[in-house]
């Protein structure tokens, strides 16, 4: 009796686990469309000659096209909070990586960001990438229920750990944003990306008691820690988006994007370790699979972005091959011009 109860319980983590997996990669693809959306949407609102948002303006407000990237990424973010609740916060949010794939392929279409052979190649690692992180990701967490994160939440590690960041972005946000705010990306990437870390660990919080209060075992809308945590997520939410918007409006997706998705995701991960304790029961080999699933995922996101506008196609490597024979270092015209031109 007891064996059966034990494979029914594994075949119900295993459905919590590939539910969060679905809403994860949904989730994903909500995202990187608001992407494309908002960027257009900001680009549109500059053509009119309106105060830009990194200088301050807010006249994106009155965008329509901004409010559905919004909603767009709002459906999105809502897909991310319900994956939280059922799969591990380490798992999900490296698939965010999906998103920049995602949002690839329509910069390709809607931004005149062309796909060239080396996007094609960091795609594919993309899809590599995500797939190793699943296999060796922690499947079963330590707090699973909100009684236990109550107790968590006040534990010193954690408590250092937003301290820590709270310090931090107050440091960044008066002594660096003045100066280096409106020439240097990583900037304000650095306060979204370390505000974004304690919205995924209150996101999930918030989730863990909507899912325990559904499945009726205790009514957690009663305890003040679950509105605590309801309103620190909104409140981190609208900071992280303010900055993100910032960054967008200053500097190309490109460059914004693999920033942001390497510095989000590592701080997700030590956060969410603290928190929710989801490296203790998971072996070595699967610590270095995710090690090396997340390195492809790194490397396939710089590559998607770094060099998407090199005109580089498969005829060019062929007829590079073919010049080498008579000169050792002879790239194509088209290719040396469109390389400069990056750089620049």
């Amino acid at each position: 009796m007891n064996s059966d109860n034990a494979d029914g319980d594994k075949r119900y983590n295993r459905v919590h686990f590939l539910l969060g997996l679905g809403l994860a990669i949904s989730s994903s693809v909500f995202i990187g469309t608001s992407f494309i959306i908002k960027k257009l949407a900001l680009k549109k609102i500059n053509a009119l000659g309106n105060v830009r948002a990194s200088a301050g303006g807010y006249a994106y407000l009155k965008q329509w096209m901004w409010w559905l990237g919004l909603l767009t990424m709002g459906i999105g973010e809502a897909a991310n909070l319900l994956a939280y609740a059922f799969a591990p916060a380490a798992l999900v949010t490296p698939l965010g990586a999906l998103s920049v794939l995602v949002a690839a392929v329509l910069s390709s279409k809607f931004l005149s960001e062309k796909l060239n052979f080396i996007g094609k190649i960091g795609s594919f690692l993309c899809i590599i990438g995500s797939v190793i992180f699943v296999i060796h990701s922690p499947k079963t967490e330590e707090v699973q229920e909100f009684s236990d994160l109550s107790e968590k939440l006040f534990d010193f590690l954690f408590v250092s750990y937003v301290l820590t960041i709270f310090v931090m972005t107050l440091i960044v946000k008066l002594a660096f944003v003045p100066k280096f705010g409106n020439t240097n990306v990583v900037v304000y990437l650095l306060i979204c990306s370390g505000v974004g870390s304690l919205t995924v660990v209150f996101c999930k919080g918030v989730a863990l008691g909507i899912k325990e209060t559904i499945e009726g075992g205790t009514n957690n809308f009663s305890n003040y820690i679950f509105w605590i945590l309801v309103i620190l997520s909104a409140i981190c939410i609208m900071i992280q988006m303010n900055y993100l918007n910032k960054s967008l409006d200053l500097f190309n997706t490109s460059i914004v994007t693999p920033i942001y998705y390497v510095n989000f995701t590592v701080l997700v991960i030590i956060s969410s370790g603290i928190l929710f304790k989801e490296w203790e029961q998971i072996e070595v080999k699967d610590v270095l699979g995710c090690v090396c699933g997340f390195f492809i995922l790194i490397v396939a996101v710089f590559t998607l972005n770094a060099f998407k506008d090199v005109h580089l196609s498969f005829k060019d490597l062929n007829l590079n091959s073919r010049r080498r024979t008579s000169s050792p270092i002879q790239p194509t015209n088209n290719f040396v011009a469109s390389f400069q031109r990056t750089r620049n």
